[in-house]
């Protein structure tokens, strides 16, 4: 008897088993929990805007810099105002007032799972690889450098072409037949920069004097007004800034003394951004044109294909005239003359067509002028 009962409740409790294995599984086999399709995702991986979330790290310079940094915020701005993304969710920034907040910077948005973070900088890229390296899931992107780690996006630009433009502008505008060059930080990106203004130049006059200083800064006003003011008054009318907000003083040195003397003729060519607005003082403006890189466009156009689901990983993007992600501006009408545009146009065609090559090295530069 009491066999039989057990045997009963053994059966009893087999069937209720079969009943809740049943009940667990759907008739296709997918199971309900974390390994289904998330909501808001495509059969192909894409995710959808409300999703996707960026970011960007600035290099010491700040969000506005009125360069670089200024420009790539604007491009994130844009990209989440075209995809409905909030402010300090969909996109956003964090502030690196110096090289030492880099790391933690990069490593506060990973944990804020960020599924794409920019690097904007060379500087970063140390701090961006390590982060990067300990996280492999995570996207990045590197403005301005170039990196071998798979997660990492190297987004680069031909700035050398718009350099030789801007040196070919500062050549034909020059009265005194001597110009400047005030560079950031020393480094092979910013020889990039050096190299085709100088080629620029000379190619409209070879025996042209250009004077050549560093700030080692990208963050030093005061020292780019120092400079400023020691190459004006060494006859010096127009000076090209690759400085990020070191060129900001720049601006302040020649407003300075076209507001001491409206006569006298000193010009500033900005970089990255449209400097317009930078150069102006009353009804006048010191600005002649600026090396515009549309970092804004790159860093818009690398977030919209990671959202897709088209990351690309470990390659480099670069971009230059032929892109018009490079270009010179034509702000200031009354100092950018025809003869000046005609000019720039016949040697951008040359360069696009690839009948110049632009030096981006010393090296190059010393043989470009070789064969001038």
């Amino acid at each position: 008897m009491k066999n039989r009962r057990f045997l009963l409740m053994l059966a009893l409790l087999l069937s209720i088993g079969f009943v809740l294995a049943a009940c667990g599984s759907s008739d296709d086999g997918e199971s309900s929990g974390d390994g289904g399709d998330s909501e808001g995702s495509s059969e192909d991986g894409e995710e959808s805007s409300e999703d996707f979330s960026v970011a960007m790290v600035t290099d010491v310079g700040g969000v506005d810099d009125k360069s670089f940094n200024q420009s790539s915020w604007e491009g994130l701005q844009a990209f989440g105002e075209e995809n409905g993304l909030e402010e300090g969710e969909g996109y956003d920034y964090a502030q690196s007032d110096s090289e030492g907040d880099y790391t933690t910077n990069i490593s506060r948005l990973v944990r804020q799972d960020y599924d794409l973070i920019y690097g904007i900088g060379y500087l970063l890229q140390p701090a961006l690889e390590e982060v990067a390296e300990q996280n492999p899931d995570t996207n990045f992107g590197l403005v301005d450098s170039v990196s071998e780690v798979e997660n990492i996006v190297s987004i680069t630009f031909k700035e050398q072409e718009g350099s030789f433009l801007a040196g070919v502008a500062a050549a034909l505008k020059t009265e005194t037949d001597k110009i400047g060059f005030v560079g950031g930080e020393d480094g092979s990106l910013i020889r990039k920069f050096e190299s085709g203004y100088v080629a620029g130049a000379k190619s409209i006059n070879p025996d042209i004097e250009i004077d050549i200083q560093y700030a080692e800064s990208f963050a030093a006003a005061d020292k780019g007004k120092l400079i400023a003011s020691d190459m004006y008054n060494n006859d010096i009318d127009v000076i090209y800034h690759a400085s990020g907000a070191t060129g900001n003083g720049v601006f302040a040195q020649a407003k300075d003394i076209k507001q001491n003397n409206p006569d006298e003729q000193v010009w500033v060519i900005g970089v990255d951004r449209d400097q317009h607005e930078e150069g102006a003082i009353g009804d006048d403006n010191v600005t002649l044109t600026s090396m515009v890189k549309r970092v804004d466009v790159a860093v818009n156009e690398i977030a919209t294909q990671t959202m897709e689901g088209d990351f690309p990983g470990g390659e480099v993007v670069e971009y230059g005239l032929e892109d018009d992600a490079i270009s010179i501006a034509q702000t200031n009408e009354d100092a950018m003359t025809e003869d000046i545009l005609s000019e720039i146009e016949s040697w951008k065609e040359q360069i696009s067509n690839g009948d110049i090559t632009v030096p981006s090295t010393d090296e190059e530069l010393e043989e470009y002028e070789s064969s001038l």
